[in-house]
């Protein structure tokens, strides 16, 4: 049956219109030419592996759906880094991720590692992101890496666990590209799951997700007054909070204010003022909303998400100002671009990190990765955390089949398993 279709162009003078049939209205598909590597996501595990496979001489394509990089980092304001150490203060984390460090450093876009001063991890590295963002660019260019921004990634086709090829949407219109591996650093394995590899969601039994968090950034927040109040009030904070060395130290974090924040009684399941100093002297990043019981996955959650993150922000902005020392004069300069997603759709890898791997700090002589943070799972529903601490020197590896989906061959994910831990502490982050 003859389905009309509106067209629209823009002509010199006036728009105009025409109608075709459905027979006429495929769409003109471009290949782009073959690479040896698919990038697809451009957040601090894509922009790495599209690094360092440029500089091995690959031709590789990096895919990100915004039109800047950084992924969490930049998108959904995750600030700062932590931790690149243990607890005990050994570096475990080099690499890229210290060579992006250093370079921030070079341009005084980074202080480097500094300690955490609400004491959870070692150490925190704050950076600006809009420096960062140029800098990620510069690195991808200088390995020779392709990319392409405003980019998704809606299809994929596998066959015999083999993909061949994916399609992405833009304003170009549609694309196929073609490559010998592809990397998913989706964060929600979307590459892999197109491809027919097996994912799971959330914890066992309902499936339920961390929440997601809308951050925002203040200025015209007075940090000494903040200091001050911590040094007068430790029993107001978090237990290892290092009071004893705080004057001597740049205030990097804040984890606390219980008493303000049980008093206030908003609407929202945390039970802690929680925020992070810089890049300005007088900036912080605020990580305090709560947005429980819905499915980064789907459009309509995500679309509920962000609604509610956002009105959060105006809630705790207000609370921070009229109940919090050194806010008075404090305002919400920006909010993320979109809100932050802790967890979705995870692959379900050839080998499953868990909650004794991390615990016990066990090694792998496949490694891949090392890393000092404690597994830190927030209540899918309700108040509360779970944390598992890193026992032994402190540090656990990633093993290779970590990043391997089941029965796709040419796909690495670092959307990968850890199982759920069991001991409890205070909550973070």
């Amino acid at each position: 049956m003859f389905q009309p279709i509106l067209l629209l162009w823009k002509s010199e003078t006036a728009f105009s219109y025409h109608e075709i049939g459905e027979e006429a209205a495929e769409e003109e598909i471009f290949v782009v030419k073959p690479y040896d590597v698919v990038v697809v996501g451009g957040g601090p595990a894509g922009l790495n592996a599209a690094i360092a496979a440029g500089r091995k001489d690959k031709k590789v394509l990096l895919i990100e759906r915004y039109g800047f990089l950084g992924g969490m980092s930049t998108i959904a304001g995750v600030y700062p880094w932590m931790t690149f150490h243990t607890e005990s203060g050994e570096q475990v984390i080099k690499g890229i991720a210290e060579e992006i460090v250093q370079r921030l450093m070079a341009r005084g876009a980074s202080p480097g590692h500094l300690r955490d001063t609400c004491g959870f991890v070692y150490s925190v590295t704050p950076y600006d992101p809009e420096v960062y963002k140029v800098l990620a660019v510069e690195m991808l260019k200088e390995a020779g890496v392709d990319l392409l921004v405003h980019s998704f990634v809606d299809t994929v086709t596998a066959v015999d666990g083999e993909i061949q090829e994916i399609e992405i949407t833009s304003k170009s219109g549609r694309q196929k590209v073609r490559g010998k591996i592809f990397i998913d650093a989706t964060g929600d394995a979307d590459v892999a799951f197109l491809a027919g590899a097996p994912t799971i969601m959330g914890r066992e039994g309902d499936q339920k997700t961390q929440p997601m968090t809308m951050k925002f950034r203040m200025r015209g927040v007075d940090l000494a007054k903040v200091k001050e109040q911590i040094l007068k009030n430790p029993d107001n904070f978090y237990p290892k909070t290092p009071i004893a060395e705080l004057r001597d130290l740049p205030l990097t974090a804040v984890q606390g204010f219980y008493k303000e924040w049980e008093e206030a009684g908003l609407p929202i399941n945390r039970d802690q003022v929680l925020f992070f100093t810089g890049p300005a002297e007088d900036e912080v990043l605020v990580n305090m909303t709560r947005v429980q019981d819905l499915d980064a996955t789907k459009v309509d959650d995500l679309t509920k998400a962000e609604y509610e993150g956002r009105k959060q922000v105006l809630m705790v902005a207000d609370f921070l100002k009229k109940r919090i020392p050194g806010f008075e004069r404090a305002s919400i300069s920006s909010t993320a671009a979109q809100i932050g997603i802790r967890e979705s759709r995870r692959i379900v890898g050839e080998y499953i990190l868990t909650q004794d791997d991390v615990i016990n700090g066990r090694k792998f002589e496949e490694a891949i990765a090392k890393s000092g943070y404690p597994i830190d799972i927030h209540a899918p529903s309700g108040k509360g955390m779970q944390i598992a601490w890193v026992e032994g020197d402190g540090s656990f590896d990633i093993p290779y089949g970590c990043l391997v989906p089941k029965k796709v061959n040419n796909c690495l994910s670092p959307a990968a398993v850890c199982r759920r831990p069991t001991k409890r502490s205070r909550p973070r982050g």
